[in-house]
């Protein structure tokens, strides 16, 4: 995929995120689009590690700061303590006008993926992330209770209690993305 129609499926993600009341600061952004890949399918092929707070992109981090040096994104800063938003800028429109299909075709797992993570805030999108990373890609065939471990080992800051719920928050979302026909990538 180029750089280029990937930052139409960036842009489209973060308009709906924006719209369904996210802060869309740059880690809400890398959450989001982690489980868009990887739960809803959508084709923008970043590569994810497990890293400070849950599932990270440098490749990621390094469009979207391209994106607000082409114009294309823009920070928006806010009062203190609060850390900055991300909004699509001036030349947005262009970059999303000329790529419709790009869009269509990832559409219905960008707004899934709005909708499921909407007002989040970024310690229960970690949680969440790193609960479907576990499930997914590192205990796929374990059951939750080994799940919850792992995800409590992984980030000690959270809770057994917290990586339960978050383990099964993460199924939850799972089973709602196939039930509504998205091909999950793992």
């Amino acid at each position: 995929m180029t750089t280029l129609k990937r930052s139409a499926i960036l842009l489209r993600l973060v308009r709906d995120m924006r719209a369904h009341g996210s802060w869309c600061g740059e880690t809400h952004v890398q959450k989001a689009v982690y489980l868009l890949q990887d739960v809803a399918g959508a084709d923008s092929a970043f590569d994810f590690v497990l890293y400070k707070h849950g599932p990270f992109s440098f490749e990621l981090r390094d469009q979207l700061t391209s994106m607000r040096a082409d114009d294309l994104l823009e920070l928006l800063v806010q009062p203190q303590p609060y850390g900055p938003k991300l909004a699509p800028a001036q030349n947005a429109d262009k970059i999303e006008a000329k790529f419709p299909n790009t869009i269509a075709r990832n559409k219905k797992a960008i707004d899934f993926i709005a909708d499921a993570i909407a007002d989040r805030g970024v310690a229960e999108l970690e949680r969440l992330a790193t609960a479907v990373y576990v499930v997914r890609r590192d205990l796929p065939d374990a059951d939750n209770r080994e799940r919850a471990q792992r995800l409590s080992e992984i980030k000690p800051h959270i809770s057994i209690d917290q990586a339960k719920e978050a383990v099964g928050e993460a199924e939850a979302v799972i089973q709602k993305a196939q039930e509504k026909g998205l091909p999950s990538h793992v």
